[in-house]
């Protein structure tokens, strides 16, 4: 809460200041015209100090009441001049804070959109507008991320409870297969909530970096999944340069591991090829997976890196996973500040390359 006293507006400090200038400016006037008359003569003094009378003495009496009136003038001018002016200057400002405050409540969808030329408050108005609909997509984003996350994890418990309830309504049932559907089932829940924590560990970048060469990386993950790739029929081929970059080695395993995993799964059955390269560009390291597949849209491949997004008609279905690989592909690219591009390949298949910072220009 805060405790501060309250204190005067913007508004009337800025009327304050116009009228308090427009004061000095007068005075200053006034006293600029009184020397300029003791010059001319019109006031003389002697040697004493003391106002000698000239000719236009009389002139000179009337100054004072007149300048008192003028500096009176300035005063009430300069107040309603300064008030109003100020809320005039001030009135983005106030659309400003209306915005902000309407934010706050939880409406994101509300814009300032300021009119007029480009000034500091027009930059501010158009910042904080951009802010908002980054805001209102990443809170889009994270709400459907959440309602899809329940949905998957709701979905092996329903399957746990409906077992357990089958098997409870027919004692006679085989326990073994009872068991090994439920060992599957809580296989799937934990993948999922593992992933899960990933993603999460990605999204708020919270590893240390360290020196990592892509093409190890790569030799790692191919050898991890090479049985994988024997027992569906696919080749799996790993070629190209030293790649330094700087990241978590875990991290960028698992980005690794998820790519040549998807490649291997939704493959050309018995008869596929996963090819894993990587490359060295200018200030970037280039890692690129390449696999045959059944021929992609590019409206289909644009959806591969949403969350629980499966490629449900695409080969060994049963192997798909919990709908996260290339959303934590995704995530974690971005958390080392790469970039990751999907491409359709023209004969089948898809091609993924994943830039990262160079060593040396992390």
């Amino acid at each position: 809460m805060d405790r501060r006293r309250p204190g005067l507006s913007v508004r009337l400090k800025l009327t304050l200041s116009y009228a308090g200038f427009l004061m000095v400016a007068g005075l200053l006037l006034i006293v600029a015209v009184g020397v300029f008359l003791l010059r001319q003569g019109w006031l003389q003094t002697n040697e004493s100090g003391a106002v000698r009378v000239t000719p236009g003495t009389l002139f000179v009496q009337g100054f004072a009441p007149t300048a008192a009136a003028v500096m009176a003038f300035l005063l009430v001018f300069g107040l309603l001049g300064g008030w109003i002016l100020a809320g005039r200057m001030l009135a983005p400002l106030d659309r400003i804070t209306h915005a902000t405050r309407t934010a706050a409540t939880g409406s994101l969808s509300h814009r300032i959109r300021l009119p007029g030329r480009k000034d500091e408050f027009r930059e501010l108005a158009d910042a904080f507008d951009a802010m908002l609909a980054r805001l209102e997509a990443h809170v889009e984003e994270q709400q459907r991320f959440a309602a899809n996350a329940s949905h998957e994890l709701r979905t092996p418990l329903a399957i746990s409870k409906t077992l357990i309830d089958v098997a409870r309504a027919d004692p006679d049932h085989d326990t073994g297969r009872l068991v090994d559907r439920l060992h599957a089932v809580n296989t799937r829940a934990i993948d999922l909530t593992e992933a899960l924590l990933l993603l999460s560990r990605a999204n708020q970048r919270s590893f240390t970096r360290e020196h990592v060469d892509l093409s190890l990386v790569a030799e790692e993950a191919a050898e991890t999944l090479h049985p994988l790739a024997e027992k569906h029929g696919v080749a799996l081929e790993t070629s190209g340069d030293i790649a330094p970059t700087n990241g978590s080695p875990a991290l960028l395993l698992q980005l690794t591991t998820n790519l040549v995993h998807n490649a291997i799964i939704h493959n050309v059955p018995d008869q596929g090829t996963v090819w894993v390269r990587t490359g060295v560009r200018p200030d970037a390291v280039v890692l690129t997976v390449e696999n045959t597949g059944e021929p992609l849209t590019p409206e289909r491949v644009a959806t591969f890196t949403e969350p629980f997004q499966r490629g449900t008609e695409r080969t060994y279905t049963d192997q798909a996973g919990v709908g996260l690989g290339l959303a934590i592909v995704k995530t974690i690219t971005e958390a080392h500040d790469g970039t990751l591009t999907l491409t359709p390949r023209p004969s089948g298949g898809l091609r993924i390359t994943v830039e990262l910072p160079a060593e040396s220009a992390a």
